[in-house]
């Protein structure tokens, strides 16, 4: 919302300040925000009818979430000359509702607005009065609690002068309690921080490079982890301090210096024959199993006092639980991963028609999902391409979809139809799982057939380009979802397919966003493929679809699979 008064006179100022808290009491401004505004603003304008001239105030209203919206108040001189020597005056309030269209103006010398107003503010005033007196009293009452709190200081000093000694024995003793707290206060925010950072990630070369990060300098001067298995093996093997391999060996933390160390749960051994001058405490990284390997830290002064060991200790014992966490996920997303392409399988050749997929699996969780693509040729030489989406993700998603997937290649040999196709897929689904539920598209080509049929269950419209450059969402009416306790006949659909004509089939995770829905990525699609000059697609669709990708993925957070799907017709057969 805008509105714009301009102001010559005192009448001007006295509507323009009658319409600002009109609508600023439309758009929900509490109510001492209001008369701040309200007042503020009439204190300027009678500055500017002072200096003269004409002048101009603008509100604008801006919507945000959570209430979180503004009011925006503008002076500026009519006269762009004046510009310069006169800067603009502008305040804000917030705005927690704000309204399409707000009746601020309208006759605001009427005698009805004129009352209103008046009426409108002697209730703005009445109420910051009563906050006033609200406060005034909470003021009475602390000013008395303060008495009451001023006599009782009295008395304590009265006491305090009698026992000084005793007193300020207390006060030391309370002190080195108070940093002793601090300093375990301290240490654990530390921990918890630290493991917070460390169990953020689930790639282990993040976990052992953040290490040395939270512990360089605070708690120690040097760090190596030394790990038993793992990508170091690449490097070539470096020495490692014989307290070291003790620690390994036995799973109990060692601390190796000239003096003992004294350190609880930590056995002492001597000097590293590597760096006999410098201390060092090496901690075990212990699993269920078998220890990961060995954190080996070197002080940050001279040695660790007893509770930052403990404190130590214990971030080895939450790190070595975050390396194998992320090495168990590491090795169950390259499981998940190539059981995912392997569901996926080649696009054929076919006369008269090009054909480029992508699939992008969710960047959250296991990478595996129940969104898939698929082509192949009938019997009597067309061709069908599907895209798919089952609902859920992980291992059990990706299985009905490879189940779907084979349902569907058996039910096509005969020769059926898209619509038919999904009501079979749609029968078989409800049988085999009644709990899972899940969404297709399937388009059929044939060479001898300048026509697309295609059919939809649940899934979002295909859009195709014609040799044109114009781009077309085929949103006719679809089928429900499949699996879903009805009883449904899914209906064929055709478009005119001549050659250059491009279809993009597509799963939701590419065009939905979950602050703007489906349309607005539908969209978008629909400009990406439209601005494709006929060439583009004609000689490498292959990076047609990467073009797609990549303005429809920069904003997502990749939190669903992606699929994507084009078949291009060409020009020629060239």
């Amino acid at each position: 919302m805008k509105r714009t008064w301009p102001i010559a006179t005192v009448g001007d100022a006295a509507r323009a300040r009658i319409a600002a808290a009109r609508i600023a009491a439309a758009h929900g401004v509490p109510v001492v925000d209001r008369t701040r505004l309200a007042s503020t603003l009439s204190a300027h304008l009678r500055q500017c009818l002072t200096k003269g001239g004409s002048w101009r105030l603008t509100l604008t209203a801006t919507a945000a979430p959570a209430g979180q919206g503004v009011l925006h108040a503008v002076v500026t001189p009519m006269d762009p000359a004046e510009s310069a020597a006169h800067a603009a005056w502008q305040t804000s309030v917030r705005c927690p509702e704000v309204t399409a269209a707000v009746d601020g103006g309208g006759p605001a010398d009427a005698p009805s607005v004129l009352a209103e107003s008046l009426l409108g503010a002697d209730e703005d005033t009445a109420l910051v009065l009563d906050k006033l007196a609200e406060q005034e009293e909470l003021v009475a009452f602390l000013r008395e609690e303060l008495h009451q709190t001023n006599q009782g200081v009295l008395a304590l000093h009265a006491e305090l002068d009698a026992a000084g000694r005793a007193q300020r024995e207390a006060f030391a003793a309370e002190r080195s309690a108070h940093q002793e707290a601090e300093s375990a206060r301290r240490r654990l925010t530390f921990l918890a921080n630290a493991s917070a950072v460390l169990t953020s990630s689930l790639n282990h070369d993040e976990i052992v490079r953040r290490l040395p990060e939270l512990l360089v300098p605070e708690y120690a001067r040097s760090v190596d982890v030394w790990l038993f298995d793992g990508d170091d093996d690449r490097r070539p093997p470096a020495p490692h301090p014989a307290a070291a391999v003790v620690a390994a060996r036995t799973g109990r933390p060692q601390y190796a210096a000239r003096t003992p160390g004294g350190l609880p749960g930590v056995d002492d051994q001597p000097p590293s024959a590597l760096d006999p001058e410098r201390p060092l405490l090496c901690l075990p990284l212990p699993t269920r199993r078998a220890p990961l390997g060995v954190l080996t830290l070197a002080p940050p002064t001279d040695r660790w006092n007893a509770d930052d060991a403990v404190m130590l200790i214990e971030l080895a014992r939450r790190a070595s639980i975050a390396i194998d966490n992320a090495r168990r996920f590491e090795h169950n997303r390259d499981i998940a991963e190539t059981l995912q392409r392997a569901l996926l399988t080649d696009l054929p050749s076919a006369p008269g028609l090009r054909l480029a997929a992508r699939y992008l699996p969710a960047t959250h969780g296991l990478n595996i999902g129940g969104d898939w693509y698929d082509a192949f040729r009938q019997p009597d030489g067309g061709l069908i391409a599907v895209v798919g989406d089952v609902t859920g993700h992980g291992l059990h998603a990706a299985v009905m979809m490879s189940q779907l997937r084979t349902a569907l290649r058996a039910y096509a040999v005969d020769g059926a139809s898209p619509g038919t196709l999904l009501t079979r897929l749609h029968t078989f689904l409800h049988h085999l799982q009644p709990d899972l539920y899940a969404t297709a598209v399937i388009a059929r080509f044939h060479p001898d057939d300048p026509v697309l049929t295609w059919a939809a269950a649940g899934h979002p419209p295909p859009v195709l380009r014609t040799p044109d450059g114009r781009v077309h969402t085929l949103d006719a009416r679809p089928g429900a979802m499949l699996g879903i306790p009805l009883t449904q006949e899914i209906p064929d659909h055709t478009a005119p397919l001549p050659p250059g004509s491009t279809l993009a089939l597509y799963t939701d995770g590419l065009v939905e966003r979950r602050a703007q829905g489906i349309d607005p990525g539908i969209a978008r699609l629909a400009t990406a493929l439209g601005g494709f000059h006929p060439a583009d697609l004609e000689q490498n669709l292959e990076d047609s679809a990467d073009l797609i990708l990549d303005p429809l993925l920069s904003d997502s957070e990749r939190d669903d699979d992606v699929c994507l799907l084009l078949c291009h017709v060409p020009e020629s057969l060239s």
